[in-house]
């Protein structure tokens, strides 16, 4: 389990973060490895799996999002849009430090071209023997962000030059049941 501090000090500054965007944005596109799998069992919590279930009704099994999470539906019920968090692996190790810093909680961490032009909303994923759909729900960090990672990182991933490519990651749905593991990859669905 990583227990999360409460704030770091930033590391780099928003001119070092824009020199490493051609890096950054050079991620495959086709299909990228799933780097870590990360699960939230309480606020705060991080446990890393080496193999993690993802269902339909549940979410990624052992992650908060059953319990409840900041986007619901009317009846209260968690919103199933959010329940697949993932980051990009460039970014991963930019901001957050990668295995070595404070992880952010997302649910997988993969080297892919997250953004809209190459994962279009409603774009199918195949991860691991499960498939996750790209949701509608945009992600361009948060005051947690800004306060585990500086916010000169939180300036870099929001900027709006930058919000198409999705730096801080997409959200997605779970549409079939399966099984991720960190030695599998990211794979876009493409129609022929």
């Amino acid at each position: 389990i990583n227990r999360l501090a409460v704030k770091i000090a930033p590391v780099k500054t928003l001119e070092k973060f824009n020199a490493e965007t051609d890096h950054i944005l050079a991620a495959p596109s086709d299909s990228g490895p799933v780097a870590l799998l990360c699960v939230r069992p309480e606020e705060g919590q991080r446990l890393f799996p080496a193999t993690l279930e993802l269902s339909v009704k549940r979410g990624a099994v052992g992650d908060n999002w059953e319990q409840g999470t900041w986007l619901s539906l009317k009846d209260g019920s968690p919103s199933p849009e959010v329940q697949v968090s993932i980051l990009p692996k460039r970014i991963f190790d930019s901001i957050c430090g990668g295995e070595n810093g404070i992880h952010p909680g997302d649910t997988v961490i993969a080297d892919l071209d997250l953004s809209e032009n190459n994962l279009p909303v409603g774009q199918q994923l195949q991860l691991g023997t499960a498939i996750v759909q790209v949701s509608n729900v945009p992600n361009y960090g948060c005051s947690q962000w800004a306060e585990r990672y500086g916010k000169d990182a939180l300036r870099f991933v929001a900027q709006r030059d930058h919000r198409h490519h999705r730096l801080r990651g997409v959200l997605c749905r779970i549409v079939k049941d399966g099984f991720v593991s960190d030695e599998d990859s990211l794979s876009p669905i493409r129609k022929r």
